[in-house]
C-alpha cells in the first residue's frame, strides 16, 4: 500500500460482541451479572484468605494472587465492553487501546506462570511432604510471585511495543469488545509478520514453558500416587489436585486456540467467542472451583459467616 493513503489514527472502534440492536440489552445484563460475580468471589476468596490464619500458607497464598490477578485480567476488558455496548460511538484512544493491551497481555501471563507455581506447589505438598513448610517458605512463596510479576510486565511490554510499531488505515473499526493482538493486527496496515514471530515464538515459550513444568510436576505426583497401596489413598492424594487441573484445561484450552494458529487463519467471530471463555468465564469459574472442592476453605467460610452473623445480629 502506497504510503500517501495511510492516515494517523488517533482511536479506535470497538464494534463489540455484537452488532444487532435487540441483543445489546441482554449482553450487557449478561457480561454484567458475570463482572460482579467474578468480582464478588475472588474478593471473597481474598478475603477469607487474609482473615482465616489456617489458610496463611503458601498454597492459598498463590490462590489468593490468582484470585487477585482474576479481578485484574477480568477489569482490564469487560468494564470498557459495558460502557461501549450503550455508547453511540464506541470509542477507545490509541493510548488506552495500548494500555488495555499492554494490562490485558500482563495479567493473562501472570495467570500463566501462577498456574505453573501452584503446580510447583502439588508437586511439593504430594511428594515431599515432610519438607514441604522447609522447602516453600512463605519467603520463597513471595520471591516467586514476586517473579510471576516481573516476567509478566517484560512480556507485556514487549508486544505492547511491536503493536506501537505497528502503522493503521484509516478503517479502524476493531471487530472485538477490547484491543486484542490479532484483531489489532488484522487491520494494520504494515507488515505484521514480527509481530506474528513474536507471538509464535516467545509468546509460545512462555506459554509452553509454563505448561511443561506443569506437565512435568503432574508426571511426578502421578508416579508418586502410583506407589500409594490402596485406591482410597490413591483418590484422596489425587483428588487434591483437581481444581488446578480443571482451571488448567480451561485456560490453556481456550489461550492456546486463540493464539497459537497463523493470523490468517484466525476467525473473528470465532475468536471472540472462544476469548470470552478465558477472559469473562473462567475467572468468574475459578473461586467456585478452588472453594466447592477444598475442605479447608469451606470450613474456614463457614466460621467466617458465623463471625458476620453473631457480629450483625449477636
Amino acid at each position: 500500500m502506497d504510503n500517501t493513503n495511510w492516515t494517523s489514527v488517533s482511536h479506535f472502534i470497538l464494534l463489540g460482541i455484537s452488532t444487532h440492536s435487540d441483543e445489546q440489552i441482554p449482553l450487557f445484563l449478561l457480561f454484567l451479572l458475570m463482572y460482579m460475580i467474578n468480582i464478588s468471589g475472588n474478593f471473597a476468596l481474598i478475603t477469607l484468605i487474609i482473615s482465616a490464619p489456617r489458610l496463611h500458607t503458601p498454597m492459598y497464598i498463590l490462590l489468593g494472587n490468582l484470585a487477585l490477578a482474576d479481578i485484574c485480567f477480568t477489569s482490564t476488558t469487560v468494564p470498557k465492553m459495558l460502557q461501549n455496548i450503550f455508547s453511540p460511538t464506541k470509542t477507545i484512544s490509541y493510548m488506552g487501546c495500548l494500555a488495555q493491551t499492554y494490562f490485558f497481555i500482563c495479567f493473562a501471563a501472570v495467570e500463566n506462570f501462577l498456574l505453573a507455581v501452584m503446580a510447583y506447589d502439588r508437586y511439593i505438598a504430594i511428594c515431599h511432604p515432610f519438607h514441604y513448610p522447609m522447602i516453600l517458605t512463605r519467603m520463597l512463596c513471595a520471591q516467586m510471585v514476586a517473579t510471576c510479576h516481573v516476567l509478566s510486565h517484560l512480556h507485556a511490554l514487549l508486544h505492547t511495543f511491536l503493536m506501537g510499531q505497528l502503522i493503521f488505515c484509516a478503517d479502524n473499526r476493531i471487530p472485538h469488545f477490547f484491543c486484542d493482538l490479532y484483531p489489532l493486527m488484522k487491520i494494520s496496515c504494515t507488515s505484521t509478520h514480527l509481530n506474528t514471530l513474536m507471538i509464535q515464538m516467545e509468546g509460545v515459550i512462555v506459554i509452553s514453558g509454563a505448561l511443561a513444568f506443569i506437565i512435568a510436576s503432574y508426571a511426578c505426583i502421578i508416579s508418586a500416587i502410583l506407589w500409594i497401596p490402596s485406591a482410597k489413598g490413591k483418590w484422596r492424594t489425587f483428588s487434591t489436585c483437581g481444581s488446578h487441573l480443571t482451571v488448567l484445561a480451561i485456560f490453556y484450552g481456550t489461550i492456546t486456540w486463540v493464539y497459537f494458529r497463523p493470523l490468517s487463519s484466525y476467525s473473528v467471530t470465532t475468536g471472540r467467542i472462544v476469548t470470552v471463555m478465558y477472559t469473562v468465564v473462567t475467572p468468574m469459574l475459578n473461586p467456585f472451583i478452588y472453594s466447592l472442592r477444598n475442605g479447608d476453605v469451606k470450613g474456614a467460610f463457614r466460621k467466617w459467616m458465623r463471625r458476620i452473623w453473631s457480629s450483625i445480629f449477636g
